[in-house]
Parts: C-alpha cells; sequence; structure tokens
C-alpha cells in the first residue's frame, strides 16, 4: 500500500475500532491490510485467564483437585509445566481461599513463559527488574526452590506493597526488595548469574485486557518509553557476570521498543548476543521492521500476538554475554 492509502485506510480503522490513526497506519505499515484486520478484530475478544501453580506451597494435582471441586475448568499449557488456562466460570480467580494461600498466582501466559525462558537454577544470584506486583519474582523463586537469592528492584513507591504481599503469600524465602531506579546498579556490587529485565513500556500489547490504551499513548509516549528501556538494558548489561544470561521483554508490540532496543544494544556491547530459545511458543521476532534491516540474530527472539496466539501482544528476548569482555 501506497502512504496516502495506508492513511485513508487507517482513517476507516481508526474510526470504526476505536483507535488513534497513528496506531493503525502502523499496524498497515508493519503486517499489511489482512493481518492488521485480524489484529484489530482479536483486540475485542478477552484473554482467557490463566495461573501458575505455587509448588512451593502444594503440588499441582492438590491444586487442580481442590479447584476442580470449585468447577474451575483447567487445559494445560504445553511449554509452562506448571502454567494452566483456567475458566473460573462465574466465581473471582483472585478470591478463592487457594489463591489467599499462595497455592497458585494469577498470571499471564507470557508473564509465566519470561520466567521460563530465564531458566534460573537454584543457588545462583538473579536479579528482576521494574519487578512489582511479584509475577515473575516468585516464580523466579519457586524455580529456585528457594534457594539462592532474587534481588527484586522495583521504583514505584505504591506498586511496592504489592510486591511484598505477593512474595510473602506465595512463601518466597530467597528474595531480597529494593527500592530505586534501575538504571543505578552500580551501587549492589556484585555481578549476578541472570538478569530478568521486564521492562516498563508504552503497552500496546494489552490493549485486549484495557481498550483505554487504544488511546491513551502517542507516539511520543512510545519514544519516550524507548529511551528509558535502552537505559535500563545498558545499565543491566553493564552490570552482568561474564557468562551470564538476560532476558528482555515488554507488553508492546512496537518494535522500537523491542527489536531497535535490543539492536542497538548490540551495536554497543559486541560481548553480548542474541541465542535461540530452546521453548516452543509465539512466532520470531522481527528483523526488518518498517523496512528497516536490523541484526539477523533478532529473529532469535519471541512474540506473542493476540490474533496468533490469544494473548495480550509480547516480546521476549534472551541474551548471553559471551565470557571475556571486548575491548
Amino acid at each position: 500500500m501506497s502512504t496516502k492509502e495506508i492513511r485513508s485506510r487507517a482513517k476507516e480503522l481508526a474510526k470504526k475500532y476505536e483507535y488513534l490513526q497513528y496506531m493503525i497506519e502502523r499496524y498497515l505499515a508493519l503486517w499489511g491490510e489482512d493481518e492488521t484486520l485480524k489484529y484489530l478484530q482479536a483486540c475485542e475478544l478477552p484473554i482467557r485467564p490463566s495461573i501458575r501453580i505455587n509448588t512451593l506451597k502444594t503440588t499441582n494435582d492438590e491444586v487442580l483437585s481442590r479447584l476442580r471441586s470449585k468447577s474451575v475448568v483447567f487445559e494445560e499449557i504445553p511449554w509452562l509445566e506448571n502454567g494452566f488456562y483456567a475458566d473460573f466460570n462465574d466465581s473471582s480467580p483472585g478470591a478463592l481461599l487457594e489463591h489467599m494461600l499462595g497455592f497458585y498466582y494469577v498470571q499471564g501466559v507470557p508473564s509465566m513463559t519470561a520466567a521460563r525462558v530465564l531458566d534460573p537454577q537454584p543457588g545462583e544470584i538473579i536479579l528482576d527488574l521494574a519487578a512489582a506486583p511479584g509475577g515473575k519474582t516468585t516464580h523466579i523463586g519457586q524455580m529456585m526452590q528457594n534457594t539462592g537469592m532474587v534481588i527484586a528492584i522495583e521504583q514505584d513507591r505504591l506498586r511496592m506493597a504489592s510486591l511484598k504481599s505477593n512474595i510473602i503469600r506465595c512463601g518466597v524465602t530467597n528474595s531480597l526488595i529494593l527500592r530505586g531506579d534501575a538504571r543505578k546498579l552500580d551501587y549492589l556490587g556484585f555481578e549476578p548469574d541472570r538478569i530478568l529485565l521486564d521492562a516498563p513500556c508504552s503497552g500496546e500489547g494489552l490493549i485486549p485486557l484495557y481498550p483505554t490504551r487504544k488511546t491513551s499513548k502517542t507516539m511520543a509516549d512510545v519514544r519516550y518509553c524507548a529511551t528509558r528501556e535502552d537505559e535500563l538494558l545498558d545499565a543491566a548489561v553493564n552490570v552482568l557476570a561474564d557468562g551470564g544470561t538476560i532476558v528482555y521483554t515488554t507488553c508492546s508490540i512496537a518494535p522500537e521498543e523491542n527489536e531497535y532496543i535490543v539492536d542497538e544494544i548490540l551495536n554497543r556491547y559486541p560481548e553480548l548476543e542474541v541465542v535461540e530459545i530452546p521453548i516452543d511458543f509465539g512466532i520470531p521476532g522481527y528483523s526488518e521492521p518498517f523496512g528497516v534491516r536490523l541484526n539477523e540474530s533478532l529473529k532469535h527472539s519471541r512474540r506473542f500476538l493476540p490474533h496468533l496466539h490469544g494473548t495480550e501482544g509480547f516480546f521476549i528476548c534472551k541474551m548471553v554475554k559471551k565470557e571475556g569482555k571486548v575491548e
């Protein structure tokens, strides 16, 4: 489509689906009309609720048995050992006794997948940046069997409350919570084995959950978020141990907040490389979004999209810092 055709069609679709026009223009330029229509239609549908069973406190069998007695219907998520789609019918997932006891965590599929990709090992030192409300922190603690240490950093004072509450509820005892700016990590004085950076972003992938995001963010907001994301990832790479792993994620579908950020970091740090994710989910990341040629290795990153996977939009990229820094 020509630029003129994109603008004309975007104007029609923006009015029909109640988006800001610039967003539709970008979708058309990125995907073409057919896929854009599928995406817009999928964003009108609800996301299937999902939970992670917390094996620090119980077993899958016990929780499934207890919740089935309350008419909850389950479906396994193939690549997530303790992850399940869960239909609570008329019940609120957060109101049941089993939730209050920390037997399960209500968590989106992409969020669970991010910790699975990080693959934390017992005894390691893990850094979880922008950690609230604690879904990934508690998942990491669970995967580490409460050994080693997961250090959760959060800047927002109000969000700290939910982070602390969820860590206590889920019985995670190998955690240390710090309030501070994750762009200033030098003061930590150690090199973590793995880092999870679920970066604060424009949240454009959350439209199926929060329709107000159709009109709440401008292109200036996307650029602002991209600048902050670059700073956060830069700080994380600096403190990561040689041979360590970093997983960068966002709930944005904008390449400027995802592939562009990683491409810039790869240019800045030759010792960093994107590695394949040995789990079958999503689709490959984009190595040439909007016609801009980026590092080919970005195809190893993965994306969730509402019209393809029935989830919120999400980006996951796994990188390894090679032994021996390149000067």
